[in-house]
């Protein structure tokens, strides 16, 4: 793969995909679809099904044809794996939502926190000093990075076992965040401006334990959207703080991931980037 001034020279590479399993709930076509569209580009996006035993094989059986994929769960441990170049966010993390397919090897990035920071900016919160992260599996790791990406120094991590917050911890050390656990249930929380919540959508959350967690929780970013309206944001209505679903940080993500496929570079953006936005938007808005 050939590069000049920041660009990506690929002509002959035209197919992506998004892989996971499952995947039948990923609004990554219509998103990807929609980004191509506006750029003119004749590129086509799929959606398959690929378990993370299988995905070696798969991936080694990509042909010239394909530019990148984007993963989702379970597939972001073992991307990261495949790559022979990381982006910071992925190597902070150890997780890769996004392969760019190069013939010198797979070029890794993590567009996940990005999506987290540009999604609380829409939300007017671009600078915390301490936030709230509920649960304490892959993707509050992102949660994490994107916090301290906008200041934050002191983030508490609700978990129910508070051994599964260890390695949180050790990231925080690396990102000058302290990072406390909390046990779920408890009723002393100390007010913060912003909480993620990092649970899968179908996971028990104890409605006191939900109710506690909203009243000193300020705003909630719930990274669920498949299975919106949540616990914890029938909570946050109760308690009425505003809450809104993870189709921001998806739409956003998939942005970074359209900067990548089109240029091979995250930060740059892609011409006439808010009509890409925009079009983008529209095209899950009401789905």
């Amino acid at each position: 793969m050939r590069r000049e001034h920041g660009q990506v020279l690929t002509p002959a590479a035209t197919r992506l995909a998004v892989w996971g399993d499952p995947i039948a709930h990923s609004r990554s076509p219509q998103l990807h679809g929609a980004a191509y569209g506006v750029l003119g580009l004749d590129w086509t996006y799929e959606r398959r099904r690929v378990s993370e035993e299988r995905f070696a094989d798969v991936l080694a059986s990509l042909d010239g044809s394909w530019r990148g994929l984007s993963l989702t769960m379970p597939l972001k441990g073992v991307a990261f794996a495949a790559a022979v170049e990381r982006d910071r966010r992925a190597e902070l993390t150890g997780a890769a939502n996004t392969l760019l397919l190069d013939p010198d090897g797979f070029r890794a990035f993590n567009t996940d926190i990005g999506g987290i920071v540009r999604s609380l900016a829409e939300e007017g919160i671009d600078r915390v000093g301490e936030a709230r992260v509920v649960g304490a599996g892959a993707t509050a790791m992102s949660a994490l990075v994107a916090l301290a990406e906008i200041g934050a120094t002191r983030v508490e991590v609700v978990a129910r076992r508070p051994e599964a917050v260890e390695p949180l911890q050790k990231l925080g050390e690396r990102l000058a965040v302290s990072v406390t656990p909390v046990p779920f249930g408890d009723g002393a929380l100390s007010p913060v401006p912003v909480t993620i919540a990092t649970l899968p959508g179908d996971a028990p959350v104890p409605v006191p334990a939900a109710d506690a967690l909203a009243r000193s929780g300020g705003l909630l970013l719930d990274v669920v959207y498949g299975h919106w309206p949540t616990t914890l944001s029938f909570a946050w209505d109760r308690a009425g703080h505003p809450a809104v679903s993870g189709l921001g940080m998806l739409l956003h993500q998939a942005l970074l991931q359209v900067r990548v496929f089109t240029s091979g570079d995250a930060d740059a953006p892609v011409p006439d980037e808010e009509a890409v936005l925009a079009a983008m938007r529209a095209a899950i808005v009401g789905d």
